[in-house]
């Protein structure tokens, strides 16, 4: 069921000089939305007694946390997560988050921790793992956007070397955080980037010159970084955007990204990117599994990563029937800004209730701080469950 989120969360910002969208997206609407504005009342309303209720008891909860955020690793005792889940949330809660923290930001995370612990599947049971997979033995830390735009993410909004600094402080933070987790550092890179006209083809995208995904390669592999190619298809097709790219994703340091947001198909055929929510099929994201498989074979390759992002669950329709082949691992990205509680929301709501492979978090060091609220920190991510191994910021 689609789900509601104000127009200041869903917008994107990729826009701007000649990438730019017209129109931000709008706001997915259903019989369960809910206004921003008296969302904190709701929020005490649907789950303050729960919260109060382990509030009350946390001092007497077990000391280990049942869903440790290993996931892909082997089946966890669902009986074991029942009797602990309640308590545990709020213990992690409490451990993680900061007092400075709303009381929606507080309710919202130990629901989100909840879902995590209590939806069945997780840790999901994957095949076995391949010599040089990344995930879940490190945890991606990547910095998002298109150089030939400011407005577009970290990657093209400060000079490079600036942004390569600023990515080696972050990815120090996440080390310093989790230092069970090694870091995988990554510059992921819009290379098919949505439009608000048609363009000469009539295809609402525009293609990256292939000089410049080597420019952005060139940098992330002199560092040790892997490069992530992101595709908005706008009204063009998975099948029609990979082909350009497959050259690229020979290598064995580069891995794709989706963004259904921006792919205008099913229900959402005949509009402009930008002016609904996209919408893709399962049926899609296994085309591009398949796709990477056939590399990964064919050339001897370590697994591929693929990135689904997702921040709505009409996004990703049929998530259930994504396939699980040990050449690609498949992260679902919970990419929408918003407060942090609006964030925990949306990342139970599409991810911790929808178990795939493994999931992201995205972070905008701007829109996410716009009305006064501090960006979260790896501690305060890292207290979801499941932990999300792919780290994205914008």
């Amino acid at each position: 069921m689609p789900i509601c989120r104000p127009n200041h969360f869903v917008t994107r910002l990729c826009c701007g000089a000649a990438l730019s969208l017209a129109a931000a997206a709008c706001a997915e609407k259903s019989s369960s939305a809910r206004d921003s504005t008296n969302r904190p009342a709701q929020a005490a309303d649907s789950a303050s007694h729960a919260a109060s209720a382990a509030l009350a008891v946390h001092p007497s909860a077990p000391e280990n946390d049942s869903a440790s955020g290993d996931f892909g690793r082997g089946a966890r005792d669902s009986t074991a997560a029942r009797r602990t889940g309640p308590d545990s949330a709020i213990r992690i809660q409490i451990a993680t988050q900061p007092k400075s923290r709303t009381k929606a930001d507080s309710i919202s995370l130990v629901a989100a921790i909840r879902t995590g612990l209590s939806t069945s599947g997780w840790p999901v049971k994957t095949p076995a793992l391949l010599a040089g997979s990344i995930l879940p033995a490190k945890r991606i830390v990547a910095f998002y956007g298109n150089p030939l735009s400011k407005r577009m993410g970290i990657l093209g909004e400060i000079p490079y070397d600036q942004m390569l600094t600023k990515l080696d402080s972050v990815v120090a933070a996440w080390r310093a955080a989790d230092p069970t987790t090694p870091v995988q550092p990554a510059l992921h890179l819009i290379v098919s980037v949505a439009q608000g006209t048609p363009g000469k083809d009539g295809m609402y995208r525009q293609r990256s010159d292939p000089d410049l995904i080597e420019k952005i390669y060139g940098m992330a592999h002199a560092r040790g970084a892997i490069t992530i190619l992101d595709i908005q298809a706008g009204k063009s097709t998975i099948d029609s955007e990979l082909p350009p790219l497959l050259p690229f994703l020979q290598r064995p340091d580069v891995h794709l990204g989706l963004d259904p947001e921006f792919y205008m198909h099913y229900n959402r055929e005949g509009r402009a990117p930008g002016s609904k929510i996209g919408s893709m099929d399962a049926a899609d994201v296994n085309y591009a599994i398949d796709q990477l498989a056939a590399l990964v074979t064919k050339y001897h390759l370590p697994p591929k990563v693929l990135i689904v992002h997702r921040f709505t669950t009409n996004m990703l329709q049929h998530a259930e029937q994504i396939k699980l082949d040990p050449r690609v691992q498949v992260v679902i990205n919970m990419d929408g800004w918003g407060q942090p509680w609006l964030k925990f929301d949306t990342y139970a709501r599409c991810e911790a209730s929808e178990p795939v492979e493994y999931t992201g978090f995205k972070l905008f060091f701007h829109n996410d701080t716009r009305k006064g609220d501090r960006l979260l920190s790896p501690t305060e991510v890292l207290a979801l469950r499941p932990r999300p191994l792919y780290i994205q910021y914008q």
